[in-house]
């Protein structure tokens, strides 16, 4: 039978999902800063860090102060997540594919250039939703390979469907400049390209292998680092048990029932929205009791 929450029950509820993101965000940014550490911290750049997330009991199914205070700093560990992937694909790209130490000595220039792409394809490609919100902070062509990589992968993929496609990720580009820098990436040797009457076709052959020396290098050292965003996002940005209805005696119970809907879409988007208006709602409920 399908449960109706009372206020105290959804409160309580509301405790135990921000107790879990609490372990998710401390241990999380933890392991990001200590794989940062080991592997960027030579380049003398800070990462941005997920800000520590602590609950009392107690004193938040009490306190409606500090419960509003409490929802306030998940809301911003929220945006520290997003931060966090960007300083990671910043420092990247601007710095540590640059750094004749760190990357140019260790690679071999053709795994130089691959990594680039993996990386893309590894963030990129795996948090579509991220990467509708961020698309400028790494070089366009591996963005556009990792949007295209799965499906150039099994098929031929045509310039329009490539250029269809990086709309959804809210990237508009003009055709003559797709092809342009399509170009780019067939003569970095990803990907190969045919005319086929006004069309031109891509396909991708071999994928992004690296040599043996530079895999074993990637996974003794950044490889951590790049699956981190993965991880991270997925196991933060669920509130799924929030997903509830609360009953007609909880004030604003409409608009509150409203707001947990989106509980049920996994992501930054969805979670910063429900915690957001969350913290509007119980402002709205101390403001009617004093």
């Amino acid at each position: 039978m399908y449960h109706i929450f009372s206020e105290s029950e959804f409160i309580n509820k509301l405790y135990e999902v921000i107790y879990k993101l609490s372990g998710i965000a401390n241990t999380q940014s933890a392991r990001f800063k200590r794989e940062w550490d080991a592997n960027l911290g030579p380049l003398g750049e800070d990462p941005h860090l997920v800000r520590p997330v602590k609950i009392e009991k107690e004193k938040f199914l009490e306190d409606i102060d500090y419960r509003i205070k409490v929802i306030n700093t998940v809301k911003l560990s929220f945006e520290d997540g997003f931060h966090s992937i960007k300083s990671l694909l910043k420092t990247l790209y601007h710095s540590y594919f640059n750094d004749k130490d760190l990357f140019i000595k260790i690679y071999p220039e053709k795994d130089q250039l691959i990594l680039k792409y993996i990386v893309a394809k590894k963030v990129l490609g795996d948090l579509v939703q991220y990467n509708q919100l961020d698309h400028e902070t790494i070089p366009l062509k591996y963005n556009i390979l990792a949007r295209s990589f799965s499906i150039m992968s099994l098929r031929d993929l045509r310039d329009t469907e490539i250029q269809h496609n990086l709309k959804k990720i809210n990237i508009e580009i003009e055709l003559p400049k797709l092809k342009e820098i399509m170009d780019e990436i067939v003569e970095d040797g990803i990907i190969n390209k045919e005319r086929r009457g006004r069309y031109y076709f891509y396909k991708i052959e071999e994928g992004l292998p690296l040599s043996t020396k530079a895999e074993e290098e990637y996974k003794r050292t950044i490889r951590p680092l790049i699956e981190w965003p993965t991880q991270f996002w997925r196991s933060y940005y669920n509130i799924r048990e929030i997903n509830i209805t609360l009953d007609e005696q909880c004030p604003h119970y409409e608009f509150l029932n409203k707001v947990l809907m989106k509980a049920a879409t996994q992501g930054y988007v969805a979670c910063h929205y429900v915690f957001k208006n969350l913290e509007t709602y119980f402002e709205k409920v101390r403001e009617s009791r004093n």
